[in-house]
């Protein structure tokens, strides 16, 4: 089932905007890739298929995940990302360079409300829709799933929309954390690792160590 979903993730092209950006984005290339064959198609999720929690960020980096295929791989969110979840003992290493590096996940799986490198880092609200069926089937695939951690506004709103539709909007704020009486999944709100938040000290080492910590809480 996750072969097949993968493949289909891949091999998308709904999004007119998004495919022509990511194409030329690999075309064009950063001087510091030059010599990289970029990836230039939607990334699939990636971690643990048994995983408890599950992961949402907003979307591939043109450089990053664009260019490896692979979540959060290659730029700067993915190192501050992977660093934090190492030191809480969900990574078998600290660094996230390329598919096929060595890198494990255990009890989380990563994915995006938005598959493809989008101008800006700016998805339009219908190019997140084209992807919530992947999204959608990624929760159902994932069986021992009892939490999200939502790394952003877009992701932690998307995921409320999910699960629970017919609720008030949960209001937005690092740390926050809600925990439905029901059989569905709790929610972790935090700040998204992107540069813009850890240079500005936004989101610090030490805030974003304290989300993996609470996880860890919740899982027991």
């Amino acid at each position: 089932m996750w072969e097949q979903l993968n493949r289909e993730i891949i091999g998308c092209r709904r999004c007119p905007r998004l495919v022509e950006w990511r194409e030329r984005v690999a075309r064009e290339r950063r001087r510091a890739y030059v010599e990289w064959d970029y990836w230039a198609k939607p990334v699939p999720g990636f971690g643990d298929p048994e995983a408890r929690v599950l992961i949402v960020g907003l979307a591939p980096g043109a450089h990053g995940s664009n260019r490896t295929g692979r979540m959060f791989t290659g730029d700067s969110s993915g190192d501050f990302l992977y660093k934090a979840l190492y030191d809480a003992g969900f990574a078998s290493q600290p660094t996230a360079t390329r598919v096929g590096d060595g890198l494990e996940l255990q009890d989380v799986f990563i994915t995006a409300v938005c598959r493809c490198a989008p101008p800006g880092n700016r998805p339009l609200t219908e190019e997140i829709l084209n992807c919530q069926p992947y999204l959608l089937e990624e929760m159902r695939l994932l069986t021992r799933l009892e939490g999200i951690v939502a790394l952003g506004r877009i992701a932690f709103e998307q995921v409320q929309k999910i699960l629970r539709p017919k609720n008030p909007m949960l209001p937005f704020r690092h740390g926050a954390f809600y925990k439905p009486a029901d059989a569905l999944p709790w929610i972790l709100a935090s700040y998204h690792p992107s540069r813009q938040n850890t240079q500005t000290g936004r989101l610090t080492s030490e805030m974003f160590a304290g989300i993996w910590q609470q996880v860890r809480n919740e899982l027991g």
